[in-house]
């Protein structure tokens, strides 16, 4: 079988990393002909080192074979040359599965460049919603399931979802391959990572802080307060930004670089030193979804930087609080400490072997 695997951004490296090895895991034991040929099509969405390559040095993730450096542009403009470039490669490949994963502009190119070809599609992380279709992300992960032959749901609220819009076929309930990852990552970054030390920062002694969302990062009125929330937090405890270049430009452009008074800005980290920073916080004050999990995989409150979260177990468990754009709202959140609750990510997220689980289904599919 011929897997071919669209990726562009961070998250999706993650999760690539858990499903590679389960592929790898396979081939060990199986004979020739069963084998999975299992090669990357990287589209370039991330095109920065900090948020790219490095993550497939650290998980060990297979070389992409194609890597189209598309990198940043207007959500038309990327999305579209995605689909141009993306079509000929796969003309070229003849997948028997093109395997997308979550919600970016490459997910979307992906799904909609294969099933154009008529090639069969599967989407890792199917059925999430947010219901906020201002979102670029809630538009791509809805129009990407909707043409997804196989739907590898992540929660039981991923599944009941896709149930309300008439996608029942093809559903999988799997549990989620970002907890595959991190139940193999944190150990690795317990040895491997000094960037508490580099920091100087003591664990549970500060808070971790990222935003990228567009919106976010578009509204000038919402950064602002987000900036004056984090500003005010670090008047009691260290905050580290770690500031991605999209927030970056605009913090810039609106003129708030002033505005994060003694916050702790520093470039984006490899993923070992993130999952590190994340796991020792005293919280994780962030918009992004994958953030979102990990604190709570790790046990660690989070405050999200949105008016709703796609991620509703992490809330129903009592380790995520929404707080919205709301200075005042950010600082009470932050210092609120953690949750009275047993509930774990097992409750809700698998047992570990997602990316397992994700193999076998492909494998049950056989060739078309």
């Amino acid at each position: 079988m011929k897997l071919v695997t669209i990726v562009g951004a961070r998250p999706q490296f993650i999760k690539v990393a858990a499903v590679s090895r389960a592929i790898a895991a396979h081939n060990r034991g199986a004979a020739p002909a069963d084998r999975i040929e299992d090669l990357i099509i990287h589209t370039g969405q991330h095109y920065d080192a900090s948020l790219s390559q490095v993550f497939f040095h650290e998980l060990e993730i297979p070389a992409p074979r194609h890597h189209l450096g598309i990198g940043s542009a207007a959500h038309g403009e990327q999305t579209g040359r995605m689909l141009q470039a993306i079509e000929p490669v796969l003309i070229s490949e003849k997948p028997d599965w093109v395997l997308v994963y979550g919600d970016t502009n490459s997910t979307l190119a992906g799904a909609l460049a294969a099933v154009k070809l008529r090639l069969r599609v599967a989407h890792v992380e199917a059925g999430l919603r947010s219901f906020n279709l201002r979102m670029p992300e809630e538009v791509n992960r809805i129009l990407a399931d909707r043409v997804s032959d196989l739907l590898f749901c992540p929660t039981d609220a991923a599944v009941a979802n896709l149930k309300r819009e008439g996608l029942t076929p093809g559903i999988r309930q799997v549990g989620d391959v970002m907890f595959d990852a991190s139940l193999f990552s944190r150990e690795r970054a317990r040895r491997a990572s000094a960037i508490l030390e580099r920091l100087k920062l003591a664990p549970g002694g500060f808070l971790l802080a990222t935003v990228h969302r567009a919106e976010n990062t578009d509204d000038p009125a919402r950064l602002a307060a987000i900036c004056d929330g984090l500003a005010r937090v670090a008047g009691r405890w260290p905050v580290v930004l770690a500031l991605h270049p999209r927030t970056r430009k605009f913090l810039a452009l609106h003129a708030l670089d002033g505005r994060l008074g003694k916050v702790q800005v520093i470039d984006p980290v490899p993923y070992l030193d993130m999952i590190r920073l994340e796991e020792s916080a005293r919280a994780v004050c962030t918009d992004s979804g994958g953030v979102q999990k990990e604190a709570f995989f790790y046990r660690v409150p989070c405050v999200t930087l949105r008016d709703e979260t796609e991620w509703v177990e992490t809330v129903a468990a009592g380790w995520n609080r929404i707080v919205g754009a709301d200075a005042d709202k950010i600082v009470a959140a932050a210092g609120a400490g953690k949750p009275d609750s047993s509930a774990g990510p097992e409750a809700f997220y698998g047992d570990g072997d997602a990316a397992g689980k994700i193999v076998k289904a492909l494998l049950a599919t056989g060739a078309p």
